[in-house]
């Protein structure tokens, strides 16, 4: 299972004082589940008006429309004074993903405070696909807060779209997190990605090690989910190894006690 971005995602490692006079309209826009489609035209004005309210709820819009004309306003909301504000930018930005936005996002996560905001940039930075993220995703994933790494962790996986070199540098430190983050989302999210880049490998030493780690993390993990996880990540590779592995405890799990 992959723990996929929500903009209403909540960590308790962020400071919710700040956010206090806006939680009152998040919580109207979130009571209707499925709003009408909004209309392009009128959102694509309201990214500027003076009301902070209204520039969120248009921010927001755009994580159902994919309109080009709206990415420069969303780049520039990334720097608002209203946290909630600079949240729907990201998402609406992880909706329509531009090479135009990619250094917006990487500064804005270098200087914001609030991990609402940098939970979101992971996670269109992810989204982005472009080789100048995976710096900031690496170092997101090894020293950020849980919800952070959480979405930086399959945001990495991306980098198989990238390259081979970028699968290359990405593993090791997906590894590292695989085996050691003390959050399972995030472990589990690390078996995703592994999967996911070692399908752009050959079988060679890095692809072996990456074996290793699912093997080991499918025996020895503390948590049945991350468990789950990489035994799917190891059925997806086919690889034999890791086949027998899932076999061998599959019959140990059918033996008499």
């Amino acid at each position: 299972m992959v723990y996929e971005a929500d903009p209403n995602f909540l960590e308790d490692d962020v400071d919710l004082d700040s956010l206090e006079d806006n939680l009152d309209t998040l919580a109207v826009l979130d009571a209707n589940p499925e709003p009408l489609q909004p209309d392009p035209e009128a959102m694509l004005r309201l990214l500027t008006h003076a009301v902070p309210a209204q520039r969120m709820l248009a921010a927001r819009a755009f994580c159902e429309i994919q309109e080009p004309r709206a990415i420069p306003h969303l780049i520039d909301l990334l720097a608002d004074p209203c946290p909630l504000v600079r949240v729907a930018a990201t998402y609406g930005l992880g909706r329509n993903p531009s090479p135009d936005a990619v250094e917006p996002l990487i500064s804005q996560l270098d200087r914001d405070w609030n991990g609402y905001v940098r939970k979101g940039i992971v996670w269109a930075l992810g989204n982005c696909r472009d080789i100048r993220a995976l710096k900031p995703l690496l170092r997101s994933l090894k020293v950020e807060i849980s919800a952070v790494r959480l979405w930086a962790a399959s945001a990495l996986g991306q980098a198989a779209d990238l390259s081979y070199e970028a699968v290359i540098a990405t593993i090791p430190p997906i590894i590292e997190a695989l085996i050691n983050d003390p959050l399972a989302a995030v472990r589990s999210n690390c078996a995703w990605s592994l999967g996911r880049l070692c399908r752009e490998l050959p079988s060679n030493v890095v692809y072996a090690t990456a074996i290793d780690a699912l093997i080991q993390v499918l025996e020895e993990d503390a948590d049945l989910g991350v468990r789950d996880d990489a035994k799917a990540a190891l059925l997806k590779l086919g690889d034999p190894r890791g086949i027998q592995s899932i076999e061998n405890l599959e019959s140990e799990s059918e033996l008499p006690l």
